[in-house]
């Protein structure tokens, strides 16, 4: 049972056989269900051998450091793998350099599903869920279901630190516009690794038009400098702070990263393989090249700008959850290289489709639960890996139209999420781009309603 079973309403005539210890201890029934659960995820991850190759990159780059070495000319494993993240995060890894290699993956395992249930944790609240269940009940049976999904298997699988960065920016997303200190998560997360960047980017387009409209409406100029605005200033300011950090700590390396590794996106690895879950890939094995070139740029272009604008427009209709969703979504489909593991991101869009579900009743319900099941089946099913792929064999340039169809399920599943977004939008008479509208009322986030509610 799940826990957005648990939440719906019974049916008349009472508790359904079977399920009264549950209902009488859902907290309780959830931490043994999780329990079981990462517990045979962490036998089957020990049966598989995983590697956790990424993992021992880290632990490389803080040798690197440790030892005055060049981050950028560095190679780790059997692997040949260079480093890819600015110098910031090498200075993080380097506690890795004082464990040894089997208390290093244990405690990454450990790390990584702990990191999975503040994810969950994080993503219900940004949801307004749960209203009936406790919240450990809900968070903890929906982390033993989630944990199965093709992307938080393979972070684990690589010892990858996704779900970290998940959990930095739904922690910002997640607190109080008024907090003074609310970025700071965004702006480590962009330190560590540049794409969350893209969040900051979405707050200050929302406060622009926020600020904006306030200014129309007679507001002063020390009105319009709102929340959205501050917070993006804070990420902004944390981000470039990480970077100032590396630059005086790693000097020589600080300058190769922002003057050369940052442009070289082919130095992470072939664009075409299966693994690349970005429209960049996807384009390369529709048109069958090793780089779509221009294809790409004239594709994710108008992509990210669309993103972005949906996910102002909902964060400034109180849909918060829809705007963090479609803002992860476009980053993920604009990036160079996204790796189908950076989409645990599916965590989030899961649980959001689900409350959305939870909201409606009936007839209405039905294509909400159908939605969430089909997202929820496709990260589940590894379909991605049934077509043929092995590394350096470019067997993706070689597809037919039914295997693209299986390498390319999670920007397909991406672009949906925001025609959904965009059909929520439009349905909610949403259009923040248009002058005249009003300011608060029509456009002021309602502190009760911080999710997917309207």
């Amino acid at each position: 049972m799940t826990a957005l079973e648990l939440e719906a309403p019974t049916e008349p005539g009472g508790a359904r056989p079977g399920k009264g210890l549950v209902r009488r201890h859902p907290t309780r029934a959830a931490a043994l269900a999780c329990l079981v659960s990462f517990t045979v995820f962490w036998i089957v991850q020990r049966l598989a051998h995983v590697t956790m190759l990424d993992l021992m990159v880290y632990r490389a780059e803080g040798f690197t450091v440790r030892n005055g070495a060049s981050l950028y000319d560095m190679v780790a494993t059997s692997a040949h793998l260079p480093n890819t993240y600015p110098p910031f995060a090498a200075l993080l890894f380097t506690p890795l350099t004082l464990l040894g290699v089997p208390a290093m993956r244990t405690l990454a395992t450990a790390g990584n599903l702990l990191l999975l249930v503040a994810v969950v944790h994080l993503s219900l609240r940004l949801a307004g869920r749960p209203r009936r269940l406790p919240g450990p009940a809900a968070t903890l049976a929906v982390s033993a279901l989630l944990v199965w999904c093709e992307p938080v298997w393979t972070t684990l699988r690589y010892g990858q630190i996704n779900l970290l960065l998940a959990a930095l920016v739904l922690w910002d997303l997640t607190r109080k516009d008024s907090h003074r200190l609310a970025g700071i998560g965004i702006g480590i997360a962009a330190g560590l690794k540049l794409t969350p960047a893209l969040f900051a980017v979405f707050l200050a387009v929302a406060g622009a038009v926020r600020a904006g409209q306030l200014l129309r409406s007679g507001a002063g100029a020390r009105a319009a400098w709102n929340p959205w605005l501050r917070q993006a200033a804070v990420a902004t300011a944390t981000f470039l702070a990480t970077a100032l950090l590396s630059a005086l700590a790693l000097p020589r390396d600080a300058h190769r990263f922002w003057t050369e590794i940052v442009f070289a996106a082919d130095r992470v690895g072939e664009v075409e393989i299966t693994a690349n879950q970005s429209l960049r890939g996807a384009l390369a094995r529709l048109l069958h090249t090793h780089d779509p070139g221009t294809a790409w740029i004239m594709v994710a272009g108008p992509i990210a700008a669309l993103g972005l604008a949906l996910a102002a427009g909902s964060l400034l209709r109180g849909q918060r959850a829809w705007a963090a969703v479609a803002c992860a979504a476009t980053a993920l489909l604009v990036s160079p290289i996204s790796w189908s593991h950076h989409w645990v991101w599916c965590v989030p869009m899961v649980i959001l489709l689900g409350s959305e579900a939870l909201r409606r009743r009936g007839t209405a319900a039905r294509p909400w639960w159908a939605a969430t099941t089909a997202l929820g089946l496709l990260f589940c099913s590894f379909a991605l890996w049934w077509v043929p792929h092995r590394w350096h064999h470019h067997e993706e340039l070689h597809q037919n139209g039914a295997q693209m169809l299986l390498s390319d399920i999670y920007p397909i599943a991406g672009l949906a999420l925001l025609a959904l977004t965009g059909a929520r939008l439009w349905r909610l008479g949403a259009r923040p781009w248009w002058p005249g509208r009003r300011p608060g009322r029509d456009s002021e986030p309602r502190p009760a309603d911080t999710g997917s509610g309207t």
